[in-house]
């Protein structure tokens, strides 16, 4: 799979996880007022959705190769020993 490729179909798997997360935790959230008369059974669902969605978001990334975490994140250059470069930090 080509770079540009991979990189669009991992955005747009982004997309759908947020958008699957978004709709479940909105449903939830509208679930709770019983005036809209929303169906109960569907409210497990929406939850489940959450997940379903995170997983989504996280399956884009790997394919569109935006898992790295970024070194500007303080505790990366402070913690990570993968940013360190050997320097051994004494703490006290």
């Amino acid at each position: 799979m080509k770079r540009k490729t991979a990189r669009i179909i991992g955005n747009g798997l982004m997309g759908l996880g947020l958008l699957t997360m978004v709709g479940g935790v909105g449903y939830s959230i509208l679930n709770q007022m019983p005036e809209l008369g929303l169906p109960q059974f569907l409210a497990h669902g929406a939850i489940g959705s959450i997940f379903i969605g995170a997983i989504l978001w996280l399956a884009g990334a790997r394919v569109g190769g935006q898992e790295r975490v970024a070194d500007r994140y303080w505790w990366v250059r402070h913690f990570d020993s993968r940013c360190t470069n050997g320097k051994s930090h004494r703490h006290s």
